[in-house]
């Protein structure tokens, strides 16, 4: 009997630092001993550069194109530490859909097992978070994901997004589709972000999976085409990434997630606005009164 696979997707507003934390996280999987593909599923195409010294890899669509029988080994390329870097695709600018690349490249390499060939221990997927609609929801609509995380600051549209993906879990939740393992909070320097965050987990009953803060070690890392694991392994940023891998791997029971309405969040927002702008000004001391 073959082993079980732990396929994770990680989601994201564009720009939130999705690919970062998730190459940091595959990385550190490595590290721990584990076999790692990463699934970039942004039509961006970038999702894997930082495992591999900054270089983009073909993709699968491009391959597809390119000749009409394509063996899914082609498309897979070794990154750091043994790392299977694939990166799905998109279509050519300005023709077709964005999400297609997801859809025919999970196709592929389902069809010819390519997973439970390299014997891996973890597949995550790194797919954009502004959408969840097409083949951007693949991972959770067909169950391929078992668990999905989301990658979030405490900025409104990054809410906004995760609030989104939190609908789409809902709606396929009874129908086999993935559930939630919960929110990664990134760029959290200031207790009021983290605040905001820990309300907003709250108030859509789920949870916080890890703090990651904003750090000037990433910045140099990835200046140098690398993951902060590889660059700066005894930094205090590799050690919450590392932290953060641990906490994935032994991450087992995912939940459907509560997300609020449209009218519910802009409720939400204009609360920590005015609770905000109460800190600025004095009128309260801590951002941990209520709001």
């Amino acid at each position: 009997m073959s082993k079980k696979i732990k396929q994770i997707a990680i989601y994201g507003k564009g720009g939130i630092g999705k690919s970062t934390t998730t190459s940091n996280i595959s990385a550190a999987l490595s590290t721990l001993g584990y076999k790692v593909m990463q699934f970039g599923c942004d039509p961006k195409s970038d999702s894997t550069n930082t495992l591999r010294n900054g270089q983009y890899i073909p993709t699968v669509l491009d391959t597809i194109r390119d000749k009409a029988n394509v063996n899914a080994h082609d498309v897979v390329f070794k990154g750091f530490n043994g790392i299977y870097c694939v990166e799905a695709g998109g279509p050519a600018p300005g023709v077709g859909c964005a999400g297609r690349g997801i859809t025919t490249a999970v196709q592929l390499f389902k069809q010819q097992h390519v997973f439970e060939e390299l014997d891996l221990d973890f597949v995550i997927f790194d797919v954009l978070g502004d959408v969840v609609c097409g083949g951007f929801a693949v991972p959770i609509r067909e169950g391929i994901a078992e668990h999905v995380f989301t990658v979030s600051s405490s900025d409104f549209m990054a809410v906004y997004a995760a609030n989104n993906l939190f609908a789409g879990i809902k709606k396929y939740s009874n129908n086999g589709g993935a559930l939630l393992g919960g929110v990664i909070a990134n760029s959290i320097n200031k207790p009021y972000a983290k605040d905001i965050i820990d309300d907003f987990v709250k108030q859509t009953k789920t949870q916080v999976v890890e703090y990651v803060p904003r750090s000037v070690t990433v910045t140099q890392s990835e200046l140098q085409g690398k993951t902060t694991i590889e660059a700066a392994p005894d930094s205090a940023q590799a050690k919450i990434y590392l932290n953060l891998a641990k906490k994935i791997a032994a991450h087992e029971s995912s939940k459907t997630p509560e997300p609020l309405s449209v009218g519910q969040l802009r409720d939400w927002a204009a609360q920590w606005a005015d609770h905000l702008l109460a800190l600025e000004t004095g009128t309260i001391e801590s951002s941990h009164s209520n709001i």
